[in-house]
């Protein structure tokens, strides 16, 4: 008998098929909604006795073997070797193929990586330091060994050198993104070649089948030249960070169970959530979400519930992913911190867990959510402000795919501005296809795409609005101009992220914080290729051209000076401006009685 037909024995299709769509038998066959299009009716059939599946909306259909290559986007051998793990059948006929797939090598490499830098955590001296410093962030044994977190010392070749004596090539080391090569570099004798991680505490990647597949990497002490603080895996044929879920493979049946998924931030958030019981959470690899997450995602629920940093103004952690989410049909809710109980999920749990669970039970709904910012600082007297008001809504609205529930929101919209919900109804369509307009605090598009006003139609010049967007023109103009400085600066312009995030360089910095924290570095041709709007690239000229006027003069040495100078004049700036918006609101919540809403932001005045 071949092994495929041993696995397809071994394996039941609807029990396999159904850890992925939700399947109710009907007849002969097994119905559920295509996980390969958008349906409301269920076109997609599964036949236990003909050990196939069909949907007869989009016409795709195979075995058990197609199924998973078209799920997971594996090629056949993969999809064999995966199965046959299943089912528990040891490959006979076609194990050399298998063995020849790189894919399949890097995940070797991969688990033998994870596995080293966990016995060096736990088992040596070189990882004693890095043991108490987890100990200190409240990371238990039993937790440790569970994630398998490992270190790894800072040495140049500890890694590369384990590797190549267990028979691995250097060609397939690099390839999995665990060594880099040199100029000059020996492939024959591995000399030239040097670990990409050192002196890093390490976070094991896995995809939803629980393969290791890449790695994050924390620096355990940082110097000038360690780099960025979080360092990942780059793109390897086995790691794509868009199609990624960090701790999904843990989480997805608790997904399941409460019907909901938990999104926070970093990788030590999802542990400590994990460790206090809460499982359902996971987090994206230092990236925005993307449509194939979602899509992973939405296989084991519909609903996402989004966490804030509290010391990043809200909803600038929050704007991640959630528009996607949003035109994929996926409920959104906005999980708050009460202002002083942490700026993130690990540092709420240890000041309160019950905290914590009461935020995540008591998500807001993000429309619910996108009304509050909005009607907050806008003056609805003033006929430009209301129109202000309802594009940045009504752009916001025009995302959600059902037409009932977008003209429900229509209809709260047109009660909060007192406009006729038909007046809103013809003006929508202005928005449709478009991308929202609410990222920002002040309605300011989150994307680089969008940072400059007007430039699209007629060329017009950007032009800062305000104080604070005037400095920060200056600083991203010089670190342009100078971007080996960044490392020196970083931490300063991460603090700074409350106030870049309600203006338009927010695209810019993300773009610049995602390349540093991924490569340790940032340049100019990468953020230009990273860009596909004419308008953006226009955007990106125009500071490099006036950064060669306004910074001509200025000597090497006092660029750093120069830069902090700019750093602390926003950071005094932007807290002057949120002061004032702070004090209209604490008003209107005294006017309305809103006693809840007037705590929140007494608390968040009296910490600036």
């Amino acid at each position: 008998m071949s092994d495929t037909q041993l696995i397809k024995d071994k394996l039941d299709i609807v029990d396999f098929i159904g850890e992925y769509v939700q399947l109710k038998p009907g007849g002969i066959n097994h119905k559920g909604l295509c996980p390969f299009h958008r349906e409301k009716s269920p076109s997609f059939m599964v036949n236990r006795e003909r050990q196939s599946w069909k949907c007869f909306g989009c016409g795709k259909g195979g075995d058990i073997f197609s199924f998973v290559q078209e799920m997971e986007g594996m090629e056949f051998v993969e999809a064999l070797k995966y199965l046959a793990n299943r089912a528990g059948v040891m490959l006979t006929n076609t194990r050399s193929e298998v063995n020849s797939s790189q894919k399949n090598r890097i995940k070797d490499i991969n688990v033998l990586a994870a596995r080293l830098y966990h016995h060096i955590l736990l088992k040596t001296s070189a990882g004693k330091p890095a043991l108490a410093y987890l100990e200190r962030r409240g990371v238990t044994r039993q937790t440790i060994e569970e994630w398998q977190i490992g270190f790894v010392p800072d040495q140049w070749d500890v890694l590369t050198k384990f590797l190549l004596k267990k028979g691995h090539s250097i060609d397939d080391i690099v390839a999995a993104g665990l060594t880099i090569m040199r100029d000059g570099a020996d492939q024959r004798t591995g000399r030239g070649f040097y670990d990409r991680f050192r002196g890093r505490i390490m976070f094991p990647i896995s995809d939803i089948h629980g393969n290791v597949v890449g790695f994050t990497g924390r620096v355990l002490v940082e110097t000038e030249q360690s780099g960025g603080k979080y360092v990942n895996t780059p793109q390897t044929l086995v790691y794509d960070k868009s199609r990624v879920v960090f701790a999904l493979d843990k989480a997805k049946q608790e997904i399941r169970t409460k019907g909901f998924v938990v999104m926070v931030e970093g990788q030590m958030d999802v542990i400590a959530c994990h460790q206090a019981g809460m499982k359902q959470v996971v987090a994206t690899s230092g990236t925005a979400m993307t449509d194939e997450q979602i899509k992973l995602l939405k296989r084991y629920a519909n609903e996402l519930r989004i966490a804030f940093d509290a010391d990043s103004a809200g909803e600038s952690a929050a704007k991640r992913g959630i528009h996607v989410a949003i035109k994929q049909g996926m409920g959104v809710r906005v999980i708050q911190i009460p202002a002083g109980k942490g700026k993130d999920p690990d540092e709420c749990l240890k000041q309160n867990p019950e905290v914590w669970f009461t935020a995540v039970e008591q998500a807001r709904d993000i429309m619910e959510w996108y009304f509050e910012r909005a009607l907050l600082n806008g003056d609805l007297s003033d006929p430009k402000q209301k129109q202000q008001v309802a594009d940045v809504l009504m752009a916001d609205i025009a995302l959600i795919p059902y037409a009932i529930e977008r003209d429900h929101w229509l209809g709260k919209l047109s009660e909060a501005i007192r406009v006729d919900i038909g007046v809103l109804r013809e003006d929508i369509r202005r928005f449709v296809g478009k991308p929202s307009a609410s990222s920002g605090a002040q309605g300011k598009q989150g994307g680089i795409e969008n940072v400059v006003s007007e430039t699209s139609s007629n060329k017009k010049a950007f032009v800062p609005q305000g104080k604070v967007e005037s400095l920060l023109e200056r600083l991203f103009m010089l670190l342009l101009r100078h971007p080996s400085e960044l490392p020196k600066v970083w931490s300063q312009v991460q603090a700074l992220e409350p106030a870049v995030c309600t203006t338009s360089f927010q695209g810019l910095y993300e773009l610049i914080k995602m390349q540093y924290t991924t490569n340790n570095s940032f340049s100019i041709d990468h953020i230009r290729e990273s860009i596909s709007e004419d308008n953006s690239i226009d955007f990106l000229d125009h500071l490099l051209m006036k950064s060669e006027l306004d910074f001509f003069s200025i000597s090497e040495k006092e660029v750093p000076q120069e830069l902090e100078r700019i750093i602390g004049l926003i950071g005094t700036e932007w807290k002057k401006e949120r002061r004032t918006v702070l004090q209209q609101a604490i008003e209107a919540a005294e006017r309305s009685g809103d006693k809840d809403r007037l705590q929140l932001l007494l608390a968040e005045f009296q910490a600036l």
